[in-house]
């Protein structure tokens, strides 16, 4: 459940930052394209997930830790995301690999 959450705050996350104005893009993929030609559709679904990633935060742990959690995630995220996009150290497969270890970890202590 934490590590779903945690792709879903990765995905919005990466929505907000290709509809930003100051971000350096790069168009590979053809999902960044539609991200890019679509901003506002964009941002609504960015919103969603991020909603969505909350709720799963909320419901996988109590109110306050939840909310310290999601916050705390965010933030690490989001700064992993400004960092190592432009460098281009971010692709699909490095992050498919990183939530799938990250999966099987939280499947195999819980």
């Amino acid at each position: 459940m934490i590590t779903i959450a945690s792709l879903f705050v990765f995905i919005s996350f990466y929505m907000f930052y290709y509809t930003s104005k100051r971000a350096v893009l790069s168009y590979d993929y053809g999902f960044e394209k539609w991200m890019n030609n679509n901003p506002k559709e964009t941002k609504i679904s960015g919103l969603v997930l991020l909603l969505f990633s909350y709720t799963l935060w909320l419901f996988s742990k109590s109110l306050g830790s939840g909310t310290l959690f999601f916050f705390i995630q965010l933030m690490t995220i989001g700064s992993l995301i400004v960092i190592l996009s432009p460098l281009k150290a971010l692709n699909s497969k490095t992050v498919a690999i990183l939530f799938v270890l990250a999966g099987v970890l939280e499947f195999y202590y819980y």
